[in-house]
């Protein structure tokens, strides 16, 4: 590989790592207080209210049920709104951060149902009140779950930063795209892969491990 090559294959690792990281940043801080309110206001909840679970599940699975490449599409109004563009790194950042926020609230809502209830009625017992059952027992018995959702969806994010690089967004899949499958170098081709399967598994690690830590049943 050339090196005119090598630098353009570090750029692209660059803006695919900004891309993920930025949008799952952005899910974990949108998409964990929406899991929290599937579960407080489902059916038996500490504060049970099943008009907002039903609206708030809608949501979600309406944004959940639209194929990636679609919303890639359909948000590009909202797109050049926030940042000003529809192409670049910061305007992949927009739908990849609305497509991951509804899977992660559902793979958060998942660990957080998974908590004993015998220890949220406990803190009730003992005068807890419901920010006092989300901070002491939902969130602290949840966490290897929540970093565990957190890691699936940050490889989830660095497969769809790779299909927004077919309509301009940059990162690894803009750069297998133009010079691998357009321009048939395979080495290119080979390289991308290459690099996208040392990331995923280097973030997988990562993650397994810091669950493996905060993990303490």
């Amino acid at each position: 590989m050339t090196p005119i090559m090598l630098e353009l294959l570090l750029r692209s690792l660059w803006e695919t790592v900004l891309m993920t990281v930025a949008s799952g940043v952005i899910s974990l801080v949108a998409g964990l207080p929406l899991g929290l309110a599937l579960v407080v206001t489902a059916r038996g909840g500490i504060a049970e209210n099943l008009w907002i679970n039903r609206m708030l599940g809608a949501v979600i699975n309406g944004f959940r049920s639209v194929p990636f490449i679609i919303l890639l599409v359909a948000l590009i109004p909202l797109t050049r709104l926030i940042v000003g563009t529809a192409l670049g790194t910061w305007a992949a950042i927009v739908p990849l951060a609305i497509a991951a926020t509804p899977y992660y609230a559902r793979i958060a809502e998942v660990s957080l149902r998974e908590v004993d209830r015998g220890l949220i009625d406990a803190v009730r017992a003992m005068g807890g009140n419901r920010w006092t059952i989300v901070r002491e027992v939902l969130v602290p018995e949840a966490l290897p779950g929540i970093v565990a959702g957190f890691t699936v969806t940050l490889v989830t994010l660095i497969g769809a930063s790779a299909m927004a690089g077919a309509i301009g967004a940059g990162g690894l899949g803009d750069l297998a795209i133009r010079y691998g499958y357009q321009r048939f170098e395979t080495n290119v081709m080979i390289a991308v892969v290459a690099v996208l399967v040392i990331l995923v598994c280097g973030i997988q690690w990562l993650g397994d491990r810091l669950v493996a830590k905060l993990d303490h049943k």
